[in-house]
Formats: C-alpha cells, structure tokens, sequence
C-alpha cells in the first residue's frame, strides 16, 4: 500500500501547540524522565507515585506546572521504568467537567498498566527495549493479503500441541504449533480482535459474565496484560509488552502480518455515572462529544464517543497507532465504528476530516494497512464505500449479498419455486463491487467477509434460522435479528445425513466465494473447521468453550480445511482472481482483470438473465494483465437453483480448453476429470461452484 509522504495536518500549527509534542512520560539525555499531560481546562494536576508492591501507598505527590499549550509537566528522578503512577487533575465545575481532584486517574499515554480492581487503575513506566533482530515486516501486497480474524486467546486455549502454560496467550500465538497451522493454511494476516487493555462493564459482572472480544478499551498504548503468560504478569507490564513483541517478531519472521482491531471510537468509562478512569477526569468535555449543557452524543451504542473533532482527541489517536506501527511493528489496523472517528464538531461524519487524512498521509504510518469498519449507530452512521482513496472498508453489502444468494434466496425459492431476486447483484459483490467502490480507488477497498466475530459463525449460518443468545442474559434481545441464515430444515443440531450434506455444501459455495472474489478475503477463525458457537450469534460476553476454538475435528472438518486451503492456494496462483484496479471489457489496464459473463448456454449474459430470479447460473471469465505474472484466464461457474443444470463452456479467443481445478460439489478437493473444450456441456449439481483455469 503506497501512500504520498505528505506532512501529517495533525502536525500543522491548526492542530495543538508545540508544547504537545511528546507527551507521556519521556526520558531525557540525563536519564531523568518527564512526565506530560494534556487537559484544555484543568487548573491543576498532581503526579502521584506509588509503591511497588502496593496500589493504595503513595510514596510522594508531585505537583506538575502548567507548560502552556495545555500542558501540563512534571520532572522526577521518581519516573524510572517499573514506577507504578497515577495523577489527579481538578478544574473548574459547569456544565461538561467532571472534575474530582480525589480521583486516581490513568495518564493516557501509558505504556503499562497494573490493576487493583475495576476503577483501581496504576500507570506504569516502561523502557520498552527490544532486540527485534533481522525480523522485518512482511508488507504483504494488498491483492495477495488474506486475512485471518481471530481472537488471541481463543485460538490456543484449547490447543493441544501448544504447551498449557502457553494457552490464551500472545506467546501461545506465535507457537510453532500456532504458525505451522497458519502457513499451512495460506493465510498472510492475523487480525486480532482488541488488545489494548481493556475491562469488563459492570453489568457483565454482576451477571457473572465477562467482555471476551474486549471492545472497552481503557487505555490506547497498553497491551492487555491478560493475554500475556503467568511469567509474563508476574514480572509485570515490561515483560507484557516484551511477549508481545516477541509474538509480532516471530509472526513477521513466519512471514506472517499483524493487523490490531482497534477502539479508538469509546472507552471504558461508559455513560455520565460510569466508571471514572481516565479521560472523564482529565478533560471530560475535550475529549467526548457532548451537547452544551454535558449530555453526550453517544454514536456507538457503549455510553460515549470519542471526540476527535478536538485537537487532543485527534492527536491522541494518531499517536496512538504511530505507537504501534513504529515500536512494536504492527502491520495494520482495522478501526472498530471507523464512522465516529471522521465526525467533524457538528457530529456530521466527512471522509475529509483532519484525522481520517492524517492517518493516511502520516510519514510515520506508510505502508501500514488501514482498514475501516465503515459505520457506527449515530445518525448517518452507515458510510460503506465512503471512506476515500487509501482506506480499505469492511462490505457488508457484500456479505449480505453473499448470504442471500446462497442462503436465504434458497430457502426463498423452496417455498416459493423460485427464488426472489435474480444473479445480477451477486456478480457485482463477486467482481470487486464496482458500484460501491469507485473506479480510483479499485477492488482492493472491499474487505469481503462473509462472517466475523460479530454474527453466526459460518457453520452456524448454514444451521440456525434464528440467534439463540439466552445465555447472554438479555432475553435474547440482543445480537442481529435479520441473519440471512438457513438451516436446510432442522434448527441446530441434526442427524439427518442429508441435510448435513448439503449445510456443507453451503459452507464450501459460500467459502469459495469468498475466496475467489476480487477484493481482500478475511476468514474468520474456526470457519475453516467449521466452529460452532451453537447459534449464538452475540457471543461477546463468553470466555468459554463456547468461544475458544475447538483442535479436535472429525473427517468431514478435515476435508472442509483442505478446501479453504486449496482454494487461498489457487487464489495466490490466478491474478486473473485478485485484480487491484477495475477494468471494463475489452480494456487492458494494468493489474486489472478483463471480466466477461455468459449464461448457462455459453452466451453472453442477457439483461433477462442478470433479472430474472429463474436464472441463476452464471458462467464468470476473468482474464488478468498483470504487470509483473504472467497472464492468465479463470472460468468460474455459480449455480444458485437446487436443481441440476447442464452448462455450455463458452466459446473464446485463444482458449483451447478449460482444466477443472475446484468444485464445491466434492466432500474433499480432489483431483478433477479431464479437461473439457468450448462448447462442451458440463454439469453441475444444485447449488454449487466450480472454477477452471483456461489455456
């Protein structure tokens, strides 16, 4: 991903003083470090230092001196790495300001962060030295990036080959055992779920649940110490951070990206009346969107929003990530309801607001991957293929697609005959989705998935009608109601041979989608093995069986990992399947792909057949210019109707024959028959896929 090295705007004289540069705390030249703070309308500060074996002994309070610019600084030999910290801040009351100069308080910039329970926070200086060896970043090219989401304790807890002091850890990650399934699997990027320290929302507590996914974030530069090995904790935050830059390091020395899922959109603190941790204490008013008399804006369904349409929110974020990108060489980011952080001081969202162009023009932040989830709950929050130039977005116009067209369009058509819409609308989410994304900015900005985190796991989408959250304790009101699921004709758990083999039939249609799409591919973790989370379709508040992924598959599971497999293999060898820019019929632009229809006869695609819900096969050719591979032809079936159909190869220049390389009809990837000529007839079983490569 390149990016013109413009000067951030975030560095300009319109954002925040030079006085701001460098906050937290630094060290100086004489090894005495200096401790910096930001708040627009304190009018004074206290740094607080404490013990270092106990939270509540303040071993001295040091008064900081208001620098200017905001500023706020203090000075002491006190700071060195491994001082447990907090500061109190008092100011003016009115309407906004939450002031309570009694409050210990997280400074924002920490590096590490001890607990003493829920509001019982201690920042903690930290060195941060590494030695990170020869271990470069891998710096995947967009167009072969398949992305991996996963969540860091979820993956190993119940891994067997990973040793048990391992399990659930950032250690536990980059086990041989971890990396090994990962290479073999042809992935290029993990994508994990938050790991900025994060807590539990009270509520969860007093039901005896806990926030698994960690979408609460208390602090934007802390790695959660949870994940981290016992070891690792008892040493504390200095050996945290160090086993998560050993994790990114052997990950990067695998080959293998990193890319953080981050919240910078709310934090932890919750609504007015939640807990007071941090910036509530510090600038309640600068740092959250709020009307005139302090009531907040809440755009993200968590209790508040982050206001990054004032200088020190902004400055913060961007700091933030370059943080992460520079110290401990992550290799992406994916921001959690991106939409709040591009709303400007009316609360309107803009692709042009100051810190959406600085992430993306940051020197400090080229060639990292950004990635968008392009919304958020606030009025006109949903902004898919808005983002601009730069920015990939996750397409939920895309995945809804995907899924009716395989899914809820199947059992449309079941009782009704046929099915509700016609096959036109799936080629566009199959092509690169041109009508979202603009021609600038290519296929590439698409993010295709087909599940997440957030939703039925891909074996659940094929098995529930309907969610099954009881366990969450909220009656079942929470989590998606609209799925665009199918259960084939049993909700859940079955014997019937027959609707099992067609579920997998429909994992394996929906997978090879998936991954023979233009645009970036993300997979979740465990659909290649088919993971169930028995219909939960909210699972955020289990850190249980339920969520961690399951290491012990039966054959059908096996066979079902040997096609995701295959099918990132056949990916990576046809450019002609993953093009970086759009091109129509005929063209021949770089790095695009030339892509024709025709319909089950060989001919070209009629506007009754893109209509008509009767139709739905669709005979796909893709044929690359790449700049720097050789050029290559791909033929990819899709038959949406139960019923089979026999299907004319269609009839082009310069193709001799079509080798059959993948069908979703076989149980497992096996070798395919014979290679067929133009104008031959091939069959197809109902509702399936098969993909050829021309020569």
């Amino acid at each position: 991903m390149v990016r013109t090295e413009t000067p951030s705007v975030l560095s300009g004289p319109r954002f925040l003083g030079p006085a701001l540069d460098d906050l937290g705390v630094r060290r100086g030249a004489d090894g005495i470090a200096t401790l910096r703070v930001w708040s627009g309308t304190a009018d004074a500060m206290d740094l607080v230092v404490f013990d270092d074996t106990d939270l509540d002994w303040a071993t001295a309070v040091l008064p900081m001196a208001d620098v200017g610019d905001g500023v706020w600084s203090v000075t002491s030999e006190l700071l060195r790495p491994g001082a447990r910290y907090a500061i109190r801040v008092n100011g003016p009351h009115g309407p906004g300001n939450t002031f309570n100069p009694t409050t210990l308080l997280v400074e924002p910039y920490s590096r590490g962060l001890v607990s003493g329970g829920y509001e019982d926070w201690r920042s903690v200086v930290v060195d941060g030295g590494f030695d990170w060896g020869d271990a470069r970043k891998p710096r995947i090219p967009l167009d072969r990036t398949v992305i991996y989401e996963g969540h860091v304790k979820g993956l190993t807890k119940r891994h067997p080959d990973v040793p048990p002091a391992l399990h659930g850890t950032y250690a536990g990650l980059a086990h041989p055992a971890m990396i090994e399934h990962l290479q073999t699997l042809g992935v290029t990027s993990v994508e994990l779920l938050p790991v900025h320290a994060f807590a539990t929302e009270p509520r969860l507590l007093q039901l005896g649940l806990t926030n698994y996914w960690g979408y609460n974030s208390l602090n934007f530069f802390t790695p959660h110490g949870a994940y981290a090995t016992a070891e690792s904790r008892r040493e504390g935050p200095e050996a945290i951070l160090r086993e998560f830059k050993g994790m990114v390091k052997l990950l990067h020395e695998a080959g293998l990206e990193v890319i953080l899922d981050v919240v910078y959109n709310h934090t932890a603190e919750e609504g007015i009346g939640g807990p007071r941790t941090s910036f509530r204490g510090i600038d309640n008013r600068n740092y959250y969107r709020q009307t005139e008399d302090g009531t907040y804006i809440d755009v993200t369904g968590c209790g508040n929003a982050v206001n990054t349409s004032t200088d020190a929110a902004a400055r913060l974020v961007l700091d933030s990530l370059r943080y992460w990108a520079q110290e401990v060489q992550v290799d992406g980011f994916r921001f959690d309801l991106a939409a709040t952080l591009g709303r400007d001081d009316t609360h309107a969202f803009t692709p042009q607001h100051p810190l959406l162009q600085a992430i993306l023009h940051d020197p400090q932040l080229a060639d990292v991957k950004m990635i968008a989830e392009p919304w958020d709950v606030g009025m006109g929050g949903w902004q898919t293929g808005n983002f601009g130039a730069g920015w990939s977005e996750w397409n939920d116009r895309y995945r809804d697609r995907v899924r009716n067209f395989w899914l809820s369009d199947v059992d449309y058509a079941r009782r009704a005959d046929t099915a509700p819409v016609g096959v036109g609308g799936f080629a566009t989410r199959l092509a690169g989705s041109s009508n979202t994304f603009s021609v600038e900015r290519g296929p590439l900005a698409s993010v295709n998935f087909v599940t997440a985190h957030d939703g039925f796991t891909l074996r659940d989408l094929v098995s529930y009608d309907v969610k099954h959250n009881i366990g969450n304790g909220e009656h079942n009101r929470d989590g998606a109601d609209t799925n665009r699921s199918f259960n084939h004709g049993a909700e859940g758990k079955t014997d019937d041979e027959g609707v099992l083999a067609i579920r997998r039939k429909a994992m394996r249609n929906l997978l090879g989608t998936l991954l023979l799409s233009a645009g970036v591919p993300m997979l979740t973790a465990g659909d290649e093995f088919a993971r169930t989370q028995r219909g939960n379709n909210n699972a955020y508040c289990h850190d249980s069986a339920l969520t961690w992924l399951s290491w012990q598959h039966e054959p059908w599971q096996e066979d079902l990992f040997a096609h995701v497999r295959e099918l990132i293999r056949l990916r990576q060898a046809n450019p002609a399947l993953r093009p970086t820019r759009f091109a129509r019929s005929g063209e021949s632009t770089p790095s695009a792909s030339v892509m024709a229809w025709y319909d089950e006869r060989g001919e070209t695609m009629s506007e009754d057949r893109w209509t008509n819900p009767a139709h739905r096969t669709l005979q796909y050719v893709a044929t690359s210019t790449p700049e720097f591979e050789d050029p290559n032809t791909v033929l990819l079936m899709v038959h949406g109707d139960e019923r089979p159909i026999d299907v004319t190869l269609p009839l082009l220049d310069g193709v001799a024959r079509y080798v059959p390389v993948w069908s979703s009809a076989d149980e497992r990837p096996t070798a395919q028959e014979d290679a067929s000529s133009p104008g031959d007839t091939v069959s197809l079983v109902g509702t399936s896929m098969r993909l050829f490569v021309a020569e």
